[in-house]
């Protein structure tokens, strides 16, 4: 007998079903086994859990026996019918007959073993018999097995391609969704699935049929336990790639005429120019929103605005070597792609005698710093404004994400903290690239909330001018919230886009884990839906029409309380003031930056250790006292500033 079976590695899931299906008895099988669903195929149930279960494929041949006989393939794993008739045959192994043989054909001695050639199959030669490709599980049978399992609806969610052409949902996953990696349920991952349990997918088999019809009872994970920030390391990709990518797809964009800027430009008396990561009109989000309000303050003062951002996006301060065409806004208004020079030579061309000029920097990504002082230099201006969004001045991971999943701290740039980062390669560049800016200009650092100033000046010697604290919003009391009725669920809200750094699988894990439990309702507030998590969506998306739509809902819903709960340090949080002004809790955890600060306040909410405390305090009951009775919720207005408007308002006056 062979020493040891064959590697998995070499094991042909097609090789093996072709002839698994020549040699398989599907009348013996049938017969033997009554109770295998009916209309199912015998083949498919014997390779789908049959053989584990030690059901012999043929008269002649015995599961347990062959695994008995062959202790070196019971360890591996490996499923004995195909392994006898590929492998097994050839190296001498013996087989027995199954012990069902004599009530299927009648009382025959089969004797003690039973060879290949007294089957009567063997070939003449070493190569396996040549056989017909196996029948696959009639799909009337796939959609009878997981139908009442599968989750239509969250399939046509996060699949709208297929629900968009009109398909038939579950069989477009039974055909050709599970072979794409698109999952069924919420639940259950097709690709961990068949991590997990590599003997399904070298079997050729659909994760989820097997799942349903054999893994759950077998007690087989249906995804991967790791949590969501394994995910998210998996998931990363190096910052250099980033960068080569940004390189490349801003070299392909081309550039409008520079005659057409400094015409559209003109020669305004009174100009505040500002630098972002994007195009604030096209996008949308808490910096888009702050430079919206910007604007408006310039335009209530006569004041025109010129916006520049990169027209390609970057992960990081550009070199000025590499190509970098900036898009340009006039008060809103786009006026094309130019290169920077094109931008230094209007902004040149625009300069007036007794022209004022102002200027707030609210991101650097995408942006060269010496290229940047260039365009302010030609525009007469040398003295402004770096708001502090995120902190990008201090590593080009911006977020001060270590791999993307947890809070550093901004360790030094030296220190192993740092250097097992992801990020850690480009940071000296990025911080450097910064400091070449703040030593061309004279700069005034502006932060949103006084939390956020002291972290920056704790992790940056970046030479400053003067720092101030100027804050996106603030609260004004407007009275009591109504009384909502008694006995209803503490309603809890996720608030705005799903997405893992402002913690939506820390809410989407709470609700799918207190799904039954009477004393809550979860709902989501926001752009865009995740059927991920059982919770009642509510389209609300704030605009510039709209500025309030979110503070509306919440109040309008009676919201108990909002989980914000975001992996990073944010450095304001409208979502968390939009929250509190409508009567709504905050929750949050302790590495949330200016959101941890603000929740602090009893009267505002409640900073939880961690995840498992607040797993804790739902199944406890002990986050009901943030009930709005029983805090007696009270509702406010938000104010919000005019941002840089402000500031030069009140140097001007």
């Amino acid at each position: 007998m062979p020493a040891r079976a064959t590697a998995h590695s070499e094991y042909d899931p097609n090789e093996a079903g072709r002839v698994i299906s020549a040699a398989f008895d599907a009348d013996f099988y049938r017969t033997t086994y009554a109770d295998v669903p009916s209309g199912m195929s015998p083949l498919w149930h014997y390779r789908m859990q049959g053989w584990r279960e030690g059901r012999d494929p043929a008269p002649w041949f015995s599961t347990e026996a062959y695994l008995a006989d062959n202790p070196d393939l019971a360890g591996a794993g490996a499923e004995p019918f195909s392994h006898y008739l590929l492998h097994g045959a050839y190296e001498g192994r013996t087989v027995r007959p199954s012990l069902h043989a004599a009530d299927f054909l009648g009382q025959r001695d089969w004797g003690e073993t039973w060879s290949f050639e007294a089957f009567g199959a063997a070939p003449t030669d070493s190569a396996p018999p040549a056989v017909a490709a196996p029948p696959a599980m009639p799909i009337e049978d796939q959609v009878a097995i997981v139908g009442e399992a599968f989750d239509a609806e969250f399939y046509a969610v996060v699949n709208p391609d297929v629900a968009a052409a009109g398909m038939d949902l579950l069989r477009h996953f039974l055909v050709t969704g599970w072979l794409e990696g698109r999952d069924p349920t919420p639940t259950f991952s097709v690709r961990d699935y068949q991590d997990l349990h590599p003997d399904v997918a070298a079997a050729g088999l659909n994760p989820f049929v097997h799942y349903v019809m054999a893994g759950r009872a077998e007690g087989r994970a249906a995804k991967n336990d790791l949590g969501f920030r394994f995910d998210l390391v998996s998931r990363l990709q190096p910052v250099e790639d980033r960068i080569a990518a940004a390189v490349t797809a801003s070299a392909k964009l081309k550039t409008d005429p520079p005659e057409l800027l400094s015409t559209a430009l003109g020669k305004p008396r009174r100009l505040h120019v500002t630098f972002s990561h994007d195009d604030y009109v096209a996008h949308f989000g808490g910096l888009q929103l702050c430079l919206r309000r910007e604007g408006a303050a310039f335009a209530a003062m006569g004041v025109e605005h010129l916006h520049l951002f990169p027209a390609s996006p970057w992960p990081a301060v550009r070199k000025a070597e590499e190509p970098g065409p900036l898009g340009v806004l006039l008060n809103g208004r786009r006026l094309g792609t130019y290169a920077p020079e094109a931008v230094r030579t209007a902004l040149a061309n625009a300069a007036t005698r007794g022209a004022q000029r102002s200027f707030a920097i609210h991101s650097l990504l995408g942006h060269c710093p010496e290229q940047s002082a260039d365009i302010l230099a030609a525009g007469g201006m040398s003295e402004g404004y770096f708001w502090l969004h995120d902190f990008a001045s201090v590593c080009v991971g911006f977020h001060l994400l270590r791999n993307d999943v947890e809070d550093c701290a901004a360790p030094p740039a030296e220190s192993a903290a740092c250097g097992i980062c992801a990020y850690s390669p480009e940071r000296s560049r990025h911080t450097q690239a910064h400091r070449r800016l703040f030593e061309r200009l004279a700069i005034t650092v502006v932060a949103p909330s006084q939390t956020t100033l002291d972290f920056w000046r704790r992790s940056s010697d970046l030479p400053a001018r003067d720092t101030k604290v100027l804050p996106h919003a603030h609260l004004r009391l407007r009275g009591p919230a109504p009384a909502v009725p008694d006995g209803r669920p503490f309603r809890l809200a996720f608030v705005g886009m799903p997405a893992p750094l402002k913690g939506w699988p820390v809410f989407r894990d709470l609700a799918q884990a207190l799904a039954g439990d009477p004393r809550y309702e979860f709902l989501h507030l926001g752009g865009r839906s995740d059927p991920t998590a059982p919770a009642a969506f509510h389209p609300v998306v704030v605009t510039a029409e709209r500025p309030l739509a979110m503070q509306q809902a919440i109040e309008a819903l009676e919201i108990d309380a909002a989980l914000i709960w975001p992996l990073c340090r944010e450095t304001f949080s409208f979502t968390a003031y939009e929250a509190a002004a409508a009567g709504a809790a905050v929750i949050t955890g302790p590495d949330s930056g200016n959101v941890a600060a603000f929740a602090s306040d009893p009267e505002i909410g409640q900073v939880l250790a961690d995840e498992g405390a607040l797993m804790e305090a739902f199944l406890s009951g002990r986050i009901l006292t943030l009930s709005r009775n029983v805090r007696r919720a009270r509702l406010f207005d938000l104010a919000y500033s005019g941002m840089t408007g402000d500031l030069v308002r009140e140097t001007a006056g």
